[in-house]
């Protein structure tokens, strides 16, 4: 049992902001957590410290975070924050940008091909590699 258990331990689970939302989540348990940059809700503060919104188009979670911003950090693109969550907030102490639903949770990618977002994202992505080359 203490192999599965030191096992159990390094996991770090997925979240969407619904997951956050609807269930229960134990504060000390480090976690992932994915969706959109909410638009408009990019906020950056003294000593390096960013706080903004991660939607999956249902639920959005408040996020803060004190260190640079992955170049390809912007509202309205797909982000992932690894941290902790307690009271509403999630701290992170690292953020990805990430356009590609395998690093998003499948409830996430499934919304915004729904919203039609999706697609809107994926061409977003395309013109700006296309312009970086």
């Amino acid at each position: 049992g203490l192999v599965l258990n030191a096992f159990e331990e390094s996991i770090v689970f997925f979240h969407s902001p619904t997951d956050f939302a609807e269930k229960p989540v134990s504060p000390d348990r480090r976690m992932r957590l994915g969706g959109l940059v909410e638009e408009g809700s990019v906020v950056k503060k003294a000593d390096a410290v960013v706080e903004f919104r991660v939607t999956d188009l249902a639920n959005s979670t408040q996020v803060t975070y004190r260190g640079l911003l992955p170049d390809l950090f912007r509202e309205g693109q797909g982000v992932v924050a690894e941290g902790t969550y307690a009271n509403g907030l999630f701290t992170a102490d690292e953020v990805l940008a990430k356009h590609d639903e395998n690093y998003m949770p499948p409830e996430v990618a499934d919304a915004l091909k729904k919203s039609g977002k999706w697609d809107e994202m994926s061409n977003k992505m395309k013109r700006q590699s296309m312009e970086s080359n």
